[in-house]
C-alpha cells in the first residue's frame, strides 16, 4: 500500500493504519494537505485553513500514541468541518459578507466532540450565502465545484464539504440539514451521508452571532466515504449537550434488523409533487433490482396514509417559518406585505415563503398540531415496514446558475425546465416528521454523474437506517472516487 493510496481508505481504516504504526496522524495529514494544495484552484472546497495549529495536534495525537492512550477508532485521522460550525479562531461567515471576520471564540459542542475523539481538524469547507441553497457559492469564497463535473454543483449547503471528501481533501465532514443539505451533496457527490433525527446531534456553536436558540427542522450530521465512518461519527457526535447535559443521556435503540432478507422494505422512488429525471429514475430501479437479487423484499407501493401535496405545502411554511428568523426586519417586513396581498389561491414557492416568514404564533402552532398527526402516521407506518427507500432530489447534479434568486431558477428535467426548489419535496418527506435517513451512493447514473439512495425510518431509529446502509452497501459497491484526484 502506498502512502498516496491510504487517502483513498476508510476514515476508520486509516484509524487502524495509525494505531498500527504504519503510518503516523501527521504523515497523515500532510498527505490530506497535499491534496488541498494540488486541487484546491479546480474544486475550492476548503475555503480556510489553519494547518499549523493541525500539525500540533497531530503530533501531539502520535506522542498520545506512543505512550499508549488511544482516544477511539479515529484517533489522529484528518477532517474538515463546515464554515458554519464554531472552530475557535476561525471564521464562522455562513457564507454572509457581513460574518466575513466572526471569528468563533470556542469550539461548538459537535467540534468539541471531535477533536476529543482524536480528530485532526485542519479547515473548513465553503457553503452558500446564509447556508440556504443546493449550491455552494458565496460572495467570501466563491464557487465550490463538483469534482466529476467542475461545470455543476457539489450540492448545498454542505457542498464544500462534500467535495471535499470526494476528493480526499478530508476523510470526514460534518455537515447540517434543513433542506437536505447533508443528504443532496451526498447524492450529487457520491458520498454517504447521515440526517439523524432532530435533536439528538447538538447544534450549539453552530449558530449565527447573538443567536442562543435552536431552529426547528435544522439538524447537524455526519459525512463519510462509508457507512461504517457515519456510525462510529453519529457516535461521536450524538447526545444531550448545553442545559440537558446534566441530566439526560441518549441511548438510541439497535436497529431492528441486522439481515437484508428480513427488513420489511417499501420504495417510493417517484414524487406525487415534483417532477423528475428520467436518467435518475432508471438508475434506482436498477438499484431496487440489485437488492432484489440479493433477497431484498420491496414494496413499491406501500405508503403512509397522508395527502404528500398538503404534507409538502406544511413542510415549505414550517421551513420558511425557521430560516425566516435570520431575516432583517426590511426583509421580514417585505415578506409581510407579500402575504398579505397574495390571493388565497396562489400556492408557489413565493408565496409559501411569505407566509411561513410571516407566521401568527397561532398559526404556527396549528402546522405543527398537523405535523404531530403526520408523525403518528409515520409511526403507524413503521409498525409495517422498517424502511423507505426513496430518491434525494430530483436528477443528478445540475449546472451551477448563480443567475438571480434561488425560487426563479429552474433545472432541465427529461429536457423541461422545471422549478429548482420543487424537489424539496424529497427533502421534507423526512424533515418535517424528524425522521432520520441515510444517504448512500447507488453508483454512477448513465449521464455519468453519481447518484444517492435515501433510507428512511421512525423517529430515533437512526441505527435501524444506517444497518441498512452497510447492507446495501456491500451490494451496491460503495464510494467510488472522481477521476484525476488520486
Amino acid at each position: 500500500m502506498t502512502r498516496q493510496s491510504i487517502l483513498l481508505n476508510t476514515a476508520l481504516e486509516q484509524g487502524e493504519l495509525i494505531r498500527s504504526g504504519h503510518i503516523s496522524a501527521r504523515e497523515l495529514l500532510e498527505l490530506h494537505v497535499r491534496q488541498y494544495e494540488n486541487h484546491h484552484e479546480r474544486i475550492n472546497a476548503v475555503v480556510f485553513t489553519c494547518l499549523e495549529k493541525a500539525r500540533e495536534v497531530a503530533t501531539r495525537l502520535d506522542d498520545e500514541l506512543t505512550q499508549g492512550r488511544v482516544r477511539g477508532p479515529l484517533h489522529g485521522v484528518t477532517m474538515t468541518v463546515k464554515d458554519s460550525y464554531d472552530l475557535v479562531d476561525t471564521p464562522s461567515t455562513w457564507g454572509i459578507p457581513e460574518l466575513r471576520d466572526n471569528l468563533a471564540k470556542s469550539d461548538s459542542i459537535a467540534v468539541e466532540r471531535l477533536k476529543n475523539a482524536g480528530l485532526v481538524i485542519y479547515g473548513k469547507t465553503n457553503v452558500p450565502y446564509r447556508i440556504a441553497d443546493w449550491q455552494s457559492f458565496n460572495a467570501i469564497y466563491g464557487t465550490t465545484n463538483n469534482p466529476w463535473n467542475l461545470e455543476r454543483t457539489p450540492g448545498g449547503s454542505s457542498g464544500g464539504a462534500a467535495a471535499a471528501l470526494a476528493t480526499s481533501m478530508s476523510s470526514l465532514e460534518i455537515g447540517s440539514d434543513i433542506g437536505a443539505s447533508i443528504r443532496n451533496p451526498a447524492h450529487y457527490c457520491g458520498l454517504f451521508g447521515h440526517n439523524p433525527s432532530y435533536g439528538i446531534v447538538p447544534l450549539h456553536g453552530h449558530q449565527p452571532p447573538g443567536n442562543e436558540a435552536f431552529l426547528d427542522l435544522l439538524v447537524g450530521g455526519p459525512l463519510a466515504r462509508s457507512t461504517a465512518d457515519l456510525k462510529v461519527a453519529l457516535d461521536i457526535l450524538a447526545g444531550a449537550g448545553g442545559h440537558d447535559a446534566k441530566a439526560w443521556h441518549l441511548k438510541l435503540p439497535p436497529a431492528r434488523k441486522n439481515n437484508l432478507k428480513t427488513f420489511r422494505i417499501a420504495a417510493m422512488l417517484e414524487s406525487p409533487v415534483c417532477a423528475q429525471d428520467d436518467t435518475l429514475t432508471q438508475q434506482l430501479h436498477s438499484t431496487l433490482d440489485r437488492l432484489r437479487s440479493a433477497g431484498a423484499n420491496i414494496s413499491e407501493v406501500a405508503r403512509p396514509h397522508f395527502d404528500f401535496k398538503e404534507y409538502h405545502d406544511l413542510y415549505l411554511l414550517l421551513l420558511r417559518a425557521a430560516t425566516g428568523t435570520v431575516l432583517s426586519e426590511t426583509e421580514f417586513h417585505d415578506h409581510l406585505e407579500g402575504a398579505r396581498v397574495r390571493p388565497a389561491t396562489d400556492t408557489s414557492y413565493r408565496a409559501q415563503i411569505e407566509r411561513g416568514v410571516s407566521l401568527y404564533y397561532r398559526k404556527w402552532w396549528h402546522l405543527h398540531n398537523q405535523r404531530e398527526k403526520h408523525r403518528i402516521e409515520w409511526k403507524r407506518f413503521f409498525s409495517d415496514y422498517d424502511i423507505l427507500l426513496c430518491p434525494v432530489a430530483a436528477s443528478t447534479a445540475f449546472p451551477h446558475d448563480q443567475e438571480g434568486e434561488r425560487p426563479d431558477r429552474t433545472i432541465i428535467i427529461n429536457g423541461k425546465p422545471e422549478s429548482v426548489v420543487d424537489q424539496l419535496f424529497w427533502a421534507g418527506i423526512t424533515t418535517l416528521a424528524y425522521l432520520p435517513s441515510t444517504v448512500i451512493p447507488t453508483g454512477v447514473a448513465s449521464d455519468g454523474l453519481p447518484c444517492g439512495l435515501q433510507i428512511i425510518t421512525d423517529y430515533l431509529e437512526d441505527h435501524t437506517a444506517l444497518e441498512f446502509a452497510g447492507l446495501a452497501e456491500q451490494i451496491l459497491g460503495g464510494f467510488t472516487p472522481p477521476n484525476g484526484y488520486h
